[in-house]
């Protein structure tokens, strides 16, 4: 039968031939049962000691990320799902973590050349007008308190998106991959089930499904990254990057701000400020995932 991946797509291979020999869907569903399961229990007991440390307040805080030490633990808990995906893709496919992430080298190497790439991109769109997102933002650590967080926030963003990374694009796309030919399978489920995952009505309101759609389209580019680099590294920076600035710069008052150096005036559910920002997001969104595509090309 002759290959029916686009040309763009050949260094996917890499990924997806360790589980070319077990490409049955039922591994796939069972494993993500184990992901889960891991995730769920690891994350019980971690909050649970946590919490017992703290007040009720702090506890409410923890699950929202509201101070700093909260957040960080948030963020650091996405390691269970690397774990968990680790312990799935072992037991069922009889893979490493290492082969769902590509040569290690390479990665790291093409990691460094989109990161570098869309910080200049970033301090570009950062210097042009409006300044300040067309509104007054808040001070919410003091410049001293962020800098002597930001070597561990750093590390707690990579280790959060990296988890979404490794079991999105890791993971599941490369299981569909190495059981469907056609790339609007296993480029498009992956994406479709990361945006279901950012779909919170209870938060954004009615901007909740624009969140969800912005969601599917980084999901879609994070996976084109990958499969034509046939390694998890431009998309983990990609992520890193977009995270890096929603997290740890500017973020919204509402949830998972502790560790942000400024607040925006408004929440998630404003469907007023927040949804044509929404859209400019979309926009440098693009951008973003145009200038990693020429990184990869150096």
């Amino acid at each position: 039968m002759p290959d029916a991946r686009p040309g763009r797509y050949i260094a996917h291979e890499r990924l997806v031939a360790p589980s070319r020999a077990r490409p049955e869907l039922w591994r796939l569903l069972v494993g993500l049962t184990i992901v889960g399961v891991v995730g769920v229990l690891l994350n019980f007991l971690l909050f649970g000691l946590v919490a017992g440390l703290g007040s009720m307040e702090w506890i409410q805080g923890l699950l929202t990320g509201a101070s700093p030490v909260a957040l960080l633990v948030l963020l650091a808990s996405f390691g269970f799902i690397t774990l968990g995906v680790s312990i799935a893709a072992k037991r069922l496919q009889h893979r490493t973590l290492s082969s769902i992430c590509g040569p290690w080298r390479e990665g790291i190497e093409q990691f460094w050349n989109v990161f570098k790439a869309l910080l200049i991109v970033g301090i570009v769109v950062a210097i042009l007008p409006p300044y300040g997102m067309g509104a007054t933002l808040t001070q919410n650590l003091a410049l001293s308190t962020w800098l002597l967080f930001l070597p561990f926030s750093l590390f707690a963003v990579l280790i959060q998106t990296s988890a979404e990374e490794v079991l999105f694009r890791g993971y599941i796309q490369q299981s569909l991959a190495a059981r469907f030919r056609s790339p609007v399978i296993w480029l498009g489920v992956p994406s479709i089930l990361f945006a279901a995952g950012h779909y919170a009505p209870g938060a954004a309101g009615d901007n909740a499904l624009l969140v969800a759609v912005w969601s599917g389209m980084f999901g879609l580019m994070a996976a084109d990254l990958t499969a034509r680099s046939g390694t998890l590294g431009p998309a983990i920076a990609l992520h890193l990057f977009n995270n890096m600035v929603a997290l740890l710069f500017v973020s919204l008052p509402d949830g998972l701000s502790g560790l942000a150096l400024f607040l925006l005036p408004y929440d998630m559910s404003d469907t007023g400020a927040l949804r044509q920002w929404l859209y400019v997001d979309f926009a440098v969104m693009i951008v973003s995932w145009l200038t990693a595509r020429v990184a990869l090309r150096r």
